[in-house]
Parts: C-alpha cells; structure tokens; sequence
C-alpha cells in the first residue's frame, strides 16, 4: 500500500452499527489503523442519532437490529452518508430491500478481513460495493424487472460504458484504465451522468444502472 494510499485511508471515519458488542468491537478489530470509528449504535435510533450527529465517511450497519434495523437507518440516513451493510443474511429480498433503502453496499460478514477493509475503503468514497455473489443475484433481478419498462435513453454511448464500469464497483482509476482515458475524464462523464440523470450523489448510479439492466 502506497503512503498516499494510507493516508486517505487513516482519514476514514466510520459509524459501527450492530446490536451485538462483541461483533462490533470484532469490526473494530478488523477494519485496523486505516479507519477510525468515531462512534458505536445497538439499534437503528442510536445509529440514525449517531450519524447525523458525527457525520462520518462510512456507516457500517447491520441488516438486523432493534428498532427497525439497517433499513431503517438507509432510508433515513441513505442520502447523506455512504452505508454498507455487513450481515450475515445472503437472502436476495434482503439484498434488494437494501439497495432500494439506499444502501450503496452489501456484504456478508464472513468476507476475508484484507476483502473486507479494501472494499469499505471504496465504498467510503462511494463506491458500490458487494460480495461477488450478490452482485450478480442483484443485477439479474434488476434485468428481468428493466425488461418490463423502457430504460430512459439519456446517455451516450461512452457515458453508458462508464456507468456499468460503477455500477461495477470500479474505482475512477480502474474506469480510465480500462477505457484508456484519464481519471479526470472519468469524473467528467459521472458528474455529466449525475446531471443528466437527475441524480444527487454517485452512490445513486448503481440504483439507476441495476433498475435498467446496465451491466
């Protein structure tokens, strides 16, 4: 790991949201010195208080909590912070509630700890993240329902291109290197899809590219 690298990672702040003390402190363990965990919730009232409240980089949240759970907490709080949800539940209605929430990521806790900190370091930065599995679970699902509806022919072709590489979970750098163009490009082109599309935020992309079968 570059000391670039290390030290955007060390200005991670994270929200840690599961009804279980022993697996957050675990969580804590696990994501290392790269992040910092700026505050702890038991149930989705404490997390939906606690992320207002700190504001952070990411939330890590748990699908199943008192109070109404990690849905709960992406419905009210999905528009103004990066949510990943870590569970152990591999259930597609699960899956899909949560993006539809507004959850821009969805992993399962058994995923190797170096997966696991790689994967939130993205969706930090608002990547889409999901284990490989459930990626492709969600995007089918999506497909089968695009089939039923017009997609909106709002993109050119290259701006198409770059939302599936998103939608994907690629990174800028990963995007321009793969379409041989540079990362500033890559940029361009989200923020013109944002416009276009009549999205806020990155994290809204892979909720468009899954509703029209973009892959």
């Amino acid at each position: 790991m570059s000391d670039e690298t290390a030290n955007r990672l060390s200005q991670v702040r994270v929200v840690v949201c599961d009804d279980h003390p022993i697996w957050r402190s675990g969580i804590r363990s696990d994501l290392g010195d790269n992040f910092h965990v700026v505050a702890e919730a038991g149930d989705a009232d404490e997390a939906i208080a606690a992320i207002r409240r700190e504001k952070p980089d990411l939330v890590i949240c748990d699908l199943h909590m008192p109070s109404g759970g990690g849905l709960r907490v992406a419905k009210a709080c999905g528009e103004d912070a990066n949510i990943v949800m870590l569970t152990v539940s591999e259930q597609e209605r699960d899956l899909l509630d949560a993006v539809a929430a507004g959850a821009n990521g969805y992993l399962v806790k058994t995923t190797p700890v170096e997966q696991l900190r790689r994967e939130l370091w993205k969706a930090a930065r608002g990547e889409p993240v999901f284990s490989p599995p459930l990626a492709a679970l969600v995007l089918g699902e999506f497909r089968r329902i695009a089939k039923q509806s017009s997609p909106v022919e709002a993109l050119s072709d290259r701006e198409r291109e770059v939302l599936q590489y998103v939608a994907r979970g690629h990174t800028y750098r990963e995007i321009g290197e793969q379409l041989y163009i540079a990362d500033k490009t890559v940029e361009n082109h989200v923020r013109n899809i944002l416009k276009k599309l009549h999205l806020n935020r990155k994290q809204e992309l892979i909720r468009y590219a899954l509703e029209h079968g973009i892959e």
